[in-house]
């Protein structure tokens, strides 16, 4: 639920190159100066459309059928240490210290926050904490994806980095509310299975839930972003864990939540893993519909080459694994990821003892 707070695609065809994008060269067998432009393109960039791509390859007397030249779009974890500045990593240090001072300070702290008096203003709706759960979850979401699909008329207005700040200033105490209560009260309601004990299933759980974070945290990528240091972007993503589904966050809040319902068993658990994956669903759409908007038919082209399930895409055919694969995963996002989810693990009885602390 907190993974959703961050904004946030894999194929082998035209697409919007953004500058400092790695480009897969090629020496296509037709003009490209007879395409189509896209008018999403940027000042110095250019991409294609499909339409425009099959005219062409029909009038050079090339078989429109036959798969397309390979073209890549973004790296979705490229991270080079050569074009790292010092200075902005500072930046985005301070800033981290200062957002997590501030939503202490505003929110977390009984003495001085609003958080407690949320709580408490939502849990008047009901005793059924079954209710609060997917109140709070709800709340969050609303918040969030509406955010989310004012977007682009939002940083019209005020520009990319205040836009961001809203949205992480609106949407992260939110996030934290959710997250606090569901460790509170995981607990309470309804038992309504029992499968603790049952061999070899806390492993099974431990690997899904682990495998969950690969899946949750695509959009973190660019932290820089996340953080407005650098100006915020909607990305194209292509490589990586977007090859296996176009909405990898969907798809590991869905593992998350199994596991964790599985595991807890109760009518609490149930009802945040209802209204979690109710959210994330509508993300799906939601996603879908912005992308298509910003980019036109260029995500045409992407949705073609990718799945909302996983696999699906690439059991169909429609997106190629290169040789390679796996080397787009050895890269330092996604080995901070697993370090992270492992540190998230052994940190979950100081989580809970946190949370405890502050009767929420």
């Amino acid at each position: 639920m907190a993974n959703s707070v961050l904004l946030a695609h894999p194929l082998s065809v035209p697409l919007r190159h953004l500058p400092n994008t790695k480009i897969l060269q090629f020496q296509p067998p037709f003009s490209l100066s007879r395409l189509k432009p896209n008018p999403f393109q940027s000042s110095s960039l250019t991409f294609y459309t499909k339409k425009s791509l099959v005219r062409v390859l029909e009038k050079e007397g090339t078989d429109a059928s036959s798969p397309a030249p390979a073209f890549s779009g973004e790296d979705s974890a490229e991270f080079l240490l050569s074009k790292q500045k010092i200075s902005s990593w500072l930046y985005f240090s301070g800033i981290l210290g200062v957002v997590l001072y501030v939503l202490n300070f505003a929110w977390i702290d009984n003495s001085t926050g609003f958080g407690k008096g949320f709580i408490d203003a939502v849990s008047t709706i009901s005793d059924s904490p079954e209710v609060i759960m997917l109140a709070l979850t709800f709340i969050f979401a609303i918040v969030h994806s509406g955010l989310a699909s004012f977007r682009d008329t939002g940083e019209k207005l005020i520009g990319e980095r205040a836009y961001r700040v809203i949205f992480a200033g609106l949407s992260l105490p939110l996030a934290v509310s959710t997250v606090v209560y569901f460790i509170n009260h995981r607990y309470d309601g309804v038992q309504l299975w029992q499968v603790q004990d049952a061999p070899g299933l806390h492993a099974i759980l431990w690997m899904s839930n682990f495998i969950s974070f690969f899946f949750l945290y695509p959009s973190t990528f660019n932290l820089l972003e996340v953080a407005a240091v650098d100006k915020p972007k909607m990305h194209l993503w292509e490589t990586g864990i977007m090859r296996i589904t176009r909405h990898p966050q969907m798809v590991g809040q869905v593992i998350w939540c199994i596991a964790h319902t599985i595991w807890i068993g109760n009518s609490v658990a149930l009802a945040a893993s209802v209204g979690l994956i109710t959210h994330h669903l509508f993300g799906v759409w939601n996603g879908d519909r912005r992308l298509a908007i910003r980019y036109g038919e260029a995500f045409e082209v992407l949705k073609s080459r990718t799945s909302v399930t996983p696999f699906v895409a690439i059991l169909e055919g429609r997106q190629k694994l290169p040789k390679d694969y796996y080397k787009e995963f050895l890269r330092l996002p996604y080995l901070s990821i697993t370090a992270l989810t492992l540190g998230a693990y052994f940190a979950h009885p100081l989580m809970q003892a946190a949370s405890f602390r502050l009767h929420w």
